[in-house]
């Protein structure tokens, strides 16, 4: 399923009568609900070739301590990169009152979430594809990303 297939899903909800949608098929699932919390969901990484859509900012997230952002250095070469699988943008938390998925020295494993990266009003969590231990979180939280930007730095283990 395309972004613009996604967005005319949202567009038909918006117009009908309908409180909620459910489509699954053998590559994913989405669940879309009215007048509801967030739906996340969880996303396998995949290219997406889309322009930014520009959406309402959610509620100013608490402060959160996080690193600056930091482009990769060459001595960073020795370290596993964790990459954004689509457009959109970064969280380190599932809400503003939540914890950080992760935090710098948290160890990851493959398969567990670490961000959520929100694209067209969906909450796709993003899950780490490497083992290790985070060393540099180089984007700020509630910030656009682009596809394929890193987000984490990981020390493999």
């Amino acid at each position: 399923m395309e972004i613009k297939d996604i967005q005319k899903l949202l567009d038909f909800i918006a117009n009908s009568g309908l409180d909620e949608v459910n489509i699954e098929t053998g590559e994913f699932k989405v669940s879309v609900k009215k007048n509801a919390a967030a739906t996340y969901v969880t996303a396998a990484p995949a290219p997406v070739a889309a322009a930014p859509v520009a959406a309402p900012q959610p509620a100013a997230p608490a402060p959160q301590p996080a690193a600056a952002p930091v482009a990769p250095k060459a001595d960073d070469s020795k370290y596993l990169t964790i990459k954004s699988p689509m457009i959109g943008t970064f969280y380190r938390s599932g809400g503003p009152d939540k914890p950080s998925f992760v935090e710098i020295g948290d160890d990851v494993t493959t398969g567990k979430v670490v961000c959520i990266v929100e694209a067209m009003k969906l909450f796709n969590e993003i899950e780490s594809e490497v083992s290790g231990r985070i060393v540099k979180v180089l984007v700020e939280n509630a910030t656009p990303v682009e596809y394929d930007q890193p987000l984490f730095l990981v020390e493999p283990i």
